[in-house]
């Protein structure tokens, strides 16, 4: 059996919900509750992340990513995981600082989107997903479309993320918000599929508001770590 390690921290609900979930998925597939998985979690501080993007210091950010992973490495994981979307962004290289193999929540929710046959998905996150292309280098290849809100809603989006979301605040109001976007998303693009690529939207979005499949990309990619482990 497979330890996994955890770079969490980023935010520390995201990393609370990858714990619970993962732990319950694990004693359904091992069909028991008296079972429990070894993981390690490090936790680091997600501020550094969108400080270091923001300053376009990436090679600070892949160092500060690298290291975590390293840790992981050194203490015993047999395969990491980075439980957020947006320091995706330097996946590759910080994969190039481990000699164990790396899972990314970009290639897991790609397949996801193949296997239910979306062309043209929304993609929802912190600004540096929705306008960076590293999340979007995968479908492109593929020839599918993703489509991100106008500049004036990202900003928006991400702000309730920061400001709320990751410090476990859901309102009704930014709910109802997100939720005018997402319609105008759907009546102007025709878009077919959602991308929730913030671990912490699933807090506030769930396949009950919208008429269109959701990617759950906190789901999707505890679902691969629960392949890799067995």
């Amino acid at each position: 059996m497979k330890r996994v390690g955890i770079i969490g921290g980023l935010g520390p609900e995201s990393t609370v919900e990858y714990y619970q979930t993962f732990i319950k998925k694990f004693q359904n597939k091992m069909n028991s509750n008296k079972v429990l998985p070894e993981l390690f979690i490090n936790s680091i501080n997600m501020y550094n992340i969108f400080r270091f993007i923001d300053e376009n210091k990436m090679t600070d950010l892949i160092d500060y990513v690298g290291q975590a992973a390293q840790k992981l490495e050194e203490i015993g994981a047999d395969v990491v995981v980075i439980s957020a979307n947006t320091p995706h962004i330097v996946f590759a290289d910080v994969q190039n600082k481990v000699n164990v193999p790396m899972i990314s929540i970009v290639e897991a929710t790609y397949e996801k989107a193949v296997e239910q046959g979306m062309k043209k998905v929304g993609l929802l996150g912190t600004k540096f997903t929705m306008e960076h292309d590293f999340f979007k280098k995968p479908f492109l290849a593929n020839e599918k479309e993703v489509i991100v809100p106008n500049e004036q809603d990202q900003m928006f989006i991400h702000e309730k993320i920061v400001e709320e979301l990751e410090n476990g605040i859901v309102k009704q109001e930014t709910k109802e918000a997100f939720l005018r976007v997402i319609n105008t998303m759907m009546e102007e693009e025709n878009i077919d599929g959602l991308i929730l690529g913030c671990t912490e939207l699933p807090m506030i979005l769930n396949d009950q508001d919208v008429t269109l499949p959701l990617l759950n990309t906190t789901e999707i990619h505890i679902d691969t770590m629960i392949e890799h482990v067995f």
